[in-house]
């Protein structure tokens, strides 16, 4: 498939990637397949909906820092646990 050469567009699926730690072609294809799931044909759709799931993916990278933050924490009888060779 050939690259939509809109400019906005792929500044947008660029900052997506970014936000979800994958390459430029991964966040490109999960916005085709959610335009296509959708409906949507036109560029402008597709740069819509790119924005709206870079809102949704930096909404919830917060949320899923602050649990994945509270799961790397230490509990009380593991505090002092040390691996050994």
């Amino acid at each position: 498939m050939a690259g939509i050469p809109d400019r906005a567009y792929n500044a947008a699926c660029a900052r997506l990637a970014s936000a979800m730690g994958v390459s430029l072609a991964a966040a490109r294809r999960r916005v085709e397949v959610k335009a296509a799931a959708a409906g949507i044909r036109d560029t402008a759709g597709r740069l819509g909906l790119a924005e709206e799931l870079l809102t949704e993916a930096t909404s919830s990278s917060a949320a899923s820092h602050a649990m994945l933050s509270s799961l790397l924490e230490a509990v009380g009888s593991d505090e002092h646990f040390m691996l050994e060779d």
